[in-house]
């Protein structure tokens, strides 16, 4: 049995390039570590793994693995926490499933996905598999608030290399649409609850003849919360979808949709399914029957309905029907345009915090079938912060595109915790199965919101409770008083939410003689202001709610940086612990893919780099370990060296890659370490290492790159073979060897009496 004691530092397993990356890191931080006494541990909670947990009854003794999930989650609950949080995979259906299939492959006996379970049996596997896929990882994990933003090497290492920018024009016919009505933000209804009202409440459906059927009971509600409830009506979705293709092919523009489909895992599958309908209508309104009997479900996306129709008796003319569809609707933006892979294959292809920057990124183009740049209608369905995707766009064809060089920086104050604001996650969001009025009815009885609805319609609630509200205000108002500068609470006084919201911040801004320092304004003019202040050079901070946080960690890096990879996101834990998390994964599967191809992983590790320095510093203080400030400063100086010396990770075969970096990593740490003045004993000790990586450094970037330009074996994608995985991410023998060496001699040091 492995040692499940508590390290001072975890480091999450996670998925894909990430994970890849941490088999050639990790051992250089463990060596680094080991003679201050600092201990690393991990903590799998990688899609595989957390699949494997949900299934113990059914694997063998040396297969099963304990729920590292729900472990973490009690761990941030305790001061002692000190977590490096790596990008998960948040699981869609069909990444679900294929990684089902993978763990059968290898000798797993898990159970297939049950779309539509009817037995008890088959129900169960539903709920724990329900339970592992979408955005299964951070609400548990997220007992804090977000502070993040551009560490400041990072920051000025982009402003002295900008990165390319797409040219933008006053002629661009890129746009953005968007419902108004009958969508969750029309729709909306918020409160906030006395004493009186708090307790366990239930969701319930009363039908049209009248009967009543419990949707969840025992929802738990706390005093000061703030409760919303709202629906998507889906037919006003579907009529709103059929107009926006047509608008896109009068317009001459690649039609595109743009959704959540990992963090909202209820909601938004259930849109992209009705936008693939809406695609393909002939189709549908013809096949549909044959679908249905052949168990095809549009959630999935295109990419399963086309591999289901491969086996349909009516193939042919189905996939005749579907190219002349295609033929004579506007092109679709395209995730792979070489392999035929479009915006409607895979609802978690096109998320919509990283598609839409990059879009905006790249002058307001998309890849189109042809393979060529494009302009786009750019569909965003609810209207509750379509509006800063179509402000950034207006403010970019008026002004031209972001100036990195001289870009100013807007950083970010999420409020996040405690499940704050998950919207169209399971287990309050319900697609509606028959006409009538849902009702949230609390424990003394009332009815605090209810809603008509119809069949198909998305009804959700969501809630964010009083202690988090409270010390994300109280947050944002450190992080202002620390840069002086510009801040703005991203709050609409229009939508019920925000105005619950807001009754909140004003008191507490007002209690600390801080109102004068902030603006709340709408998404909108938000969105307006900041883009002004950083194109003067100037910086801002948003201050948001938690999908907010997700859109515009994306938007403003990727504009600032070129990536949302390299930002410094600290979670301040509410019970005094820590967690560090790094850069988005967004492109991670296509870094994989090169991999296994060419044997090149392009992941840049700045984030892990930048979460390690702060995750060291914070335990110097946590646990009074001077020698870990040390090093922490020594990773700071390092994560400068890696810029300065332009050790990053190219895009090229043949280029530095993600192992090189690390290795000049390890060499500007150790370099650091030994020059520092702070600790005699740990520069004596890194004083012959940073020489000897100096010395060696021909004979261990030869190794390193001989193995680029050819294909690379990892045993799996979502469960990757461990030795494969070292073999490929460690292919230097003499680093590898030389790793080694130090944590041992580094271990033995660190035992001896002092």
């Amino acid at each position: 049995m492995a040692d499940r004691s508590v390290p001072d530092i975890i480091f999450t397993k996670v998925d894909e390039a990430p994970q890849l990356a941490a088999a050639s890191l990790l051992p250089i931080i463990k060596a680094f570590a080991a003679p201050a006494g600092i201990t690393i541990g991990t903590r799998d909670i990688s899609l595989a793994g957390r699949i494997i947990a949900a299934f113990p009854e059914r694997l063998t003794d040396a297969q099963r693995q304990p729920d590292d999930l729900a472990e973490l989650g009690e761990l941030v609950k305790s001061p002692s926490a000190n977590v490096i949080k790596l990008p998960n995979i948040s699981a869609s259906e069909p990444q679900l499933v294929a990684a089902v299939k993978e763990l059968q492959s290898q000798g797993y006996d898990i159970p297939d996905y049950p779309a539509d379970p009817a037995t008890p049996e088959e129900k169960d596997i539903r709920a724990r598999f329900d339970a592992v896929k979408g955005s299964a990882v951070n609400p548990v994990l997220r007992e804090g608030n977000s502070d993040r933003r551009a560490a400041i090497a990072v920051k000025n290492y982009a402003k002295a290399n900008p990165h390319s920018m797409g040219k933008w024009s006053a002629d661009s016919k890129t746009y953005v649409s968007t419902m108004g009505s009958g969508d969750f933000r029309s729709n909306e209804k918020s409160a906030t609850l006395s004493a009186a009202q708090a307790g366990p409440a239930k969701i319930e459906l009363v039908k049209a003849d009248g009967s009543v059927s419990v949707l969840k009971s025992n929802v738990n509600l706390h005093a000061g919360t703030v409760v919303d409830t709202t629906f998507m009506s889906a037919k006003a979705l579907s009529q709103f979808l059929i107009e926006q293709i047509e608008a896109a092919k009068r317009n001459g523009v690649l039609f595109s949709i743009h959704l959540k489909a990992t963090m909202m895992k209820v909601s938004d599958p259930i849109i992209f399914g009705h936008a693939v309908k809406a695609f393909l209508k002939p189709v549908f309104d013809r096949h549909g029957a044959a679908f249905e009997k052949a168990g095809i479900d549009p959630d999935a996306g295109l990419g399963t309905l086309l591999e289901r129709v491969a086996a349909m008796p009516e193939r042919g003319e189905i996939e005749a029907g579907i190219k002349a569809v295609i033929a004579e609707r506007p092109p679709l933006f395209m995730v792979n345009s070489d392999k035929g892979i479009t915006n409607l294959h895979v609802p978690s292809d096109v998320i919509v915090d990283a598609s839409m920057p990059a879009l905006i990124r790249a002058g307001g183009k998309g890849w189109g079938p042809d393979g060529m740049a494009a302009d786009t209608s750019c569909v965003i369905p609810d209207s509750s912060y379509a509006a800063i995707y179509d402000e950034a766009i207006g403010f970019f064809k008026a002004n031209g595109a972001l100036n990195p060089a001289t870009a100013g920086t807007v950083q970010n104050i999420g409020l996040m915790a405690q499940k704050a604001e998950e919207y169209g996650s399971h287990p309050t969001t319900f697609e509606i199965p028959a006409d009538g009025t849902v009702r949230l009815v609390l424990a003394n009885g009332e009815v605090l919101h209810e809603h008509r609805v119809a069949e198909g319609d998305i009804w959700r609630a969501a809630t964010t409770r009083k202690a988090p509200i409270e010390d994300w205000v109280k947050l944002a108002i450190e992080r202002q008083k620390d840069e002086g500068c510009q801040a703005i609470f991203w709050l609409d006084a229009s939508r019920p939410h925000d105005a619950e919201l807001i009754n909140y911040v004003k008191p507490i801004l007002a209690a600390a003689g801080v109102t004068e320092k902030f603006q709340i304004l709408a998404p909108r003019e938000a969105t307006r202001l900041s883009l002004e202040t950083i194109t003067r050079g100037e910086n801002s901070i948003a201050v948001t709610g938690n999908v907010l946080r997700d859109y515009l960690t994306d938007l403003f890096p990727i504009l600032e940086l070129g990536t949302s990879a390299k930002m410094l996101s600290i979670v301040k834990l509410m019970n005094g612990g820590g967690m560090f998390e790094t850069g988005a994964g967004g492109s991670a599967p296509k870094h994989v893919q090169q991999l296994m191809e060419e044997n090149h992983l392009r992941w840049d590790s700045l984030g892990e780099f930048c979460a390690l320095g702060e995750s060291l510093k914070f335990l110097a203080s946590a646990k009074g370990n001077p020698k870990a400030r040390v090093l922490g400063n020594a990773v700071d100086a390092a994560t400068q060296g890696v810029l300065d010396h332009n050790k990053s990770p190219g895009a090229k075969a043949g280029q530095t890659d993600n192992r090189d970096s690390h290795y000049f990593f390890a060499r500007y740490w150790a370099e650091a370490l030994a020059a520092q003045k702070d600790d005699a004993e740990l520069a004596r000790h890194f004083a012959p290492v940073a020489r000897a990586l100096a010395e060696n450094e021909p004979e261990i970037t030869a190794e390193l790159a001989a193995v680029q330009g050819k294909p690379a074996s990892l045993g799996g994608y979502y469960r990757t073979d461990p030795a494969k995985t070292a073999a490929v991410m460690r292919p230097s023998a003499t680093f590898t060897r030389f790793l080694g060496d130090l944590e041992a001699s580094s271990r033995t040091a660190a035992a001896r009496p002092a």
